[in-house]
């Protein structure tokens, strides 16, 4: 049984060695077929967040059916991937960062499990496994692969980009860096007891703080970085632990009412 997964985009599924696919119906749909194999010696689950033909835009993912799926798969923990633009001005394209706390301003995702009785208000307290992240970043320091950490993801609907004035005001709140996938994914992670992190990198500036936004430097820039995103995540697979140490495996404890 696979105990990590990968969520992410084009690139990623060459991690994994001799993949079986796997297609899954959950009770929220159908998920993105999962490609199950290795990498060294774990066994790992990779699920394309946006479908396998990159067609599904950030608001139209089905956030519940993939992470079912990945539960009923086995998986323990997620390391997920997003590019996302920079609000921190000392922030620039290329930057790796992974994010400690996030700021959720999607609107119209369904960002729960729980909908009927028992009532339950899920502790995110830390929304990222703070084990997982840090093995993520002695990864990236053992790859030499410069890196930002304890950095605040702001969640938005997309699929447009941010206006100049939303930015200021994700800014003032202590916004680090912006994204279109964070959340409901990390929440509903949690819900389920899933240890959750995310090796995110910088595509952009935010708006306002470059002439102009464009899908295609996203995509240029991810194309740079991607070796180094595949190094870390090759790296903390294969140097994941078997014991979680963490609070993510007990999130659900005293959470009903």
């Amino acid at each position: 049984m696979p105990i990590i997964a990968i969520i992410g985009g084009s690139g990623l599924e060459d991690l994994l060695k001799s993949s079986k696919v796997q297609n899954l119906k959950t009770p929220y749909g159908m998920a993105p077929p999962i490609s199950i194999g290795l990498i060294g010696k774990q066994e790992v689950a990779f699920l394309p967040r946006h479908g396998p033909k990159h067609d599904l835009p950030p608001h139209k993912v089905n956030y519940r059916a993939n992470l079912n799926a990945l539960k009923q798969v086995g998986v323990e923990r997620i390391i997920a991937t997003n590019a996302v633009g920079a609000i921190n001005e000392t922030y620039a394209p290329g930057d790796l960062v992974i994010p400690s706390d996030i700021l959720d301003f999607t609107k119209s995702r369904v960002n729960t499990y729980f909908e009927s009785a028992p009532v339950t208000h899920v502790d995110v307290t830390e929304p990222y496994c703070n084990q997982v992240n840090k093995l993520l970043l002695d990864c990236c320091g053992a790859a030499r692969v410069p890196v930002r950490a304890d950095a605040v993801l702001a969640a938005t609907e997309g699929p447009r980009y941010e206006t100049p004035a939303e930015i200021r005001m994700l800014r003032k709140l202590g916004g680090d860096i912006v994204g279109m996938t964070g959340a409901p994914e990390v929440f509903l992670s949690r819900e389920l007891e899933i240890c959750y992190s995310t090796v995110c990198f910088v595509s952009n500036m935010a708006a306002g703080m470059q002439k102009k936004l464009s899908a295609v430097e996203v995509v240029d820039v991810g194309k740079r970085v991607m070796p180094s995103v595949v190094e870390v995540i090759r790296q903390a697979s294969e140097a994941m632990p078997v014991e979680r140490t963490c609070t993510c495996w007990k999130a659900r404890h005293q959470a009903q009412v």
